[in-house]
């Protein structure tokens, strides 16, 4: 069993959606052959709380205008460091970066196979080490390397 056409689609529009909110690290999974209850897994991570939500947000009216589509559950929005959007079809993950690296889901879908995504979103891929390294350099060159 392999993704349905719509479940594509709608990972796609949501990749773009998060790519165009500055989302870092896009990915899809297909995951229909190894869970019964969805198809595919979309994770995007965001280097800050409010980004997060931002990202979650716009993921959320784009995939209702363009598609028709209103999430069934939405999860994690209080603390905005790991939202989760179940559309049945599809589940999207944003994650503060943080949390991206210390639960690695991708090490657990890694034998999945990685849906095709819109090139602004594959664009995103590696931009959370280079936010990271650009926070250390930025906080070195602060006198006593702490922020002011």
């Amino acid at each position: 069993m392999t993704a349905t056409d719509r479940s594509i689609e709608l990972v796609r529009t949501a990749a773009q959606a998060a790519a165009d909110k500055l989302a870092h690290d896009i990915v899809a999974y297909d995951v229909s052959d190894v869970l019964s209850i969805t198809d595919a897994f979309l994770l995007a991570s965001a280097p800050n709380d409010r980004q997060v939500k931002s990202i979650v947000d716009e993921i959320e009216e784009r995939l209702g205008k363009e598609l028709g589509i209103k999430p069934v559950r939405r999860e994690g929005d209080r603390e905005a460091r790991w939202v989760l959007l179940d559309y049945v079809d599809i589940v999207v993950h944003v994650q503060h970066s943080e949390e991206r690296v210390f639960y690695a889901l991708e090490r657990l879908w890694k034998d999945c196979p990685e849906l095709e995504l819109p090139e602004d979103a594959t664009a995103t891929r590696g931009k959370a080490a280079e936010h990271a390294r650009q926070q250390e350099a930025e906080e070195a060159a602060q006198p006593g390397g702490e922020w002011r």
